[in-house]
């Protein structure tokens, strides 16, 4: 069944903005019926600008409602035929083994592409979606051509790095990728109404910080994904505390590319190259000092993980739990909001994820980690704001304040996360509720 039939809407493409737009035929359904073809197929916008119309033939696929379709204009987005020009699990191989050959891929990286096609594919397998192989392919060939342009033309980021939308959507293209992963019938947002009173402040002037654990690279994806019908203006704006690993890596670096990022050094790997620990202190100096005019401006929600890196289970139970807080951290971040000049809110935010994509077992300082990927339910959860006057009321020292401060939202994050667990992995589902976490299920489109 072709997907473009003499009722859909024409595509046409715009000088101004460079993206495949819809115009309305006579049929609301039908224009529904293409929009929804682009969001679980981002590919077919670009192809259906380039005269290569796709089809789907098995009519079992359903596509998935409708989002904004990636952009299309080959030429501006400097696509390569080689992946974008896929139509199949060995046009994509023979592509990596080709650019292997010709020297404009290196092996390492050629590796890791090959790897990651055959990780996701197996978690995408696993959904039980009758597309799921279509799935795949369209998704690894925006994804591989995406790679494949950054070892070509490496993307620098800057302190501060806004998503990238046009002329190519990364932050669409981002959504698209994790979608596939994530079990929804099996994924819970705690507390959605304070989600909301976010955004309320944030639309009243007021900045938001959320003070979270830190799981997968694809935690931005999720907590987007989970959000992105009841609290679009989150989901889109949020800016996320990297580290420099997903800013690097070849194989990351185009999602990150999609997201509002403030890029800094861990700290847990600071000293990996000791030539290099000036250099980091003085981007990590520049970072802050973007971050404080960000705030200034007012209406910013920022995301940041005080552990300074991803949870990693427990070696010996092999159980997954938020890692410790650094007091030193959040008490920075908590100053720079009080010195901002608009009011500001500190909310304990939890993730529960690690099962889509787990980190390795150990920090490692080589780039290049190797991707373990599967289909799973995932949880989001806010909890109420946390007054560093309220919290600290008893303490005698600014000391002995930060140390309470921190562990007072640490706690909170610990505990949204035991109801997540429970509702996720120990099966309990909505029931896992609690007086202090109320869960719901993600609306979809």
């Amino acid at each position: 069944m072709s997907i473009f039939s003499p009722s859909s809407p024409t595509l046409f493409l715009s000088t101004t903005n460079p993206r495949v737009s819809l115009l309305p035929s006579t049929s609301n359904s039908s224009s529904w019926r293409v929009r929804s073809a682009f969001r679980r197929f981002p590919c077919l916008a670009f192809s259906a600008a380039h005269g290569m119309a796709e089809t789907v033939q098995d009519k079992k696929c359903s596509p998935s409602p409708s989002s904004t379709p990636l952009p299309v204009s080959g030429s501006e987005l400097g696509c390569s035929p080689t992946f974008i020009d896929a139509r199949s699990e060995q046009d994509l191989i023979l592509g990596i083994q080709r650019e292997l050959e010709a020297e404009t891929l290196p092996k390492p990286i050629a590796q890791s592409m090959e790897e990651l096609y055959h990780n996701y594919k197996t978690a995408v397998l696993k959904s039980g979606d009758p597309c799921a192989e279509d799935i795949v392919v369209s998704n690894m060939r925006v994804a591989f051509d995406r790679m494949f342009l950054d070892v070509k033309e490496p993307f620098e980021f800057s302190p501060y790095h806004e998503a990238i939308r046009e002329p190519f959507d990364y932050y669409t293209f981002g959504q698209s990728y994790i979608r596939p992963l994530i079990n929804f019938k099996e994924s819970y947002v705690g507390n959605v109404s304070l989600f909301t009173k976010i955004e309320q402040q944030l639309n009243q002037g007021e900045n938001v910080i959320l003070i979270s654990n830190h799981q997968t690279e694809a935690d931005p994806a999720v907590i987007a994904l989970l959000l992105e019908t009841t609290n679009p203006h989150i989901s889109e704006n949020i800016i996320y505390v990297a580290g420099d690993r997903v800013i690097t890596d070849p194989l990351c670096k185009p999602f990150s590319m999609g997201r509002n990022l403030l890029c800094v050094y861990s700290k847990k790997h600071m000293n990996d190259d000791p030539e290099l620990v000036d250099m980091k202190r003085r981007s990590n100096t520049r970072s802050l000092k973007e971050m404080a005019l960000l705030l200034r401006g007012g209406s910013k929600i920022i995301w940041i993980a005080p552990s300074g890196g991803r949870d990693r289970p427990d070696p010996v139970t092999n159980q997954w739990f938020p890692a410790p807080f650094d007091a030193n951290s959040l008490d920075n971040m908590r100053r720079l909001v009080q010195h901002a000049g608009v009011v500001g809110h500190i909310y304990p935010l939890s993730m529960l994820c690690h099962d889509i994509m787990p980190p390795p077992p150990q920090v490692e300082k080589e780039i290049g980690e190797k991707r373990l990927i599967s289909y799973h339910g995932t949880g989001v959860s806010v909890g109420p704001p946390i007054d560093f006057q309220e919290a600290t009321v008893s303490c005698g020292s600014p000391d002995e304040a930060k140390v309470v401060y921190s562990q007072a939202v640490y706690d909170s994050v610990c505990e949204q996360y035991k109801v997540l667990q429970s509702a996720i992995n120990g099966g309990k589902g909505l029931e896992a509720s609690t007086p202090n976490v109320s869960l719901s299920q993600p609306t979809l489109h």
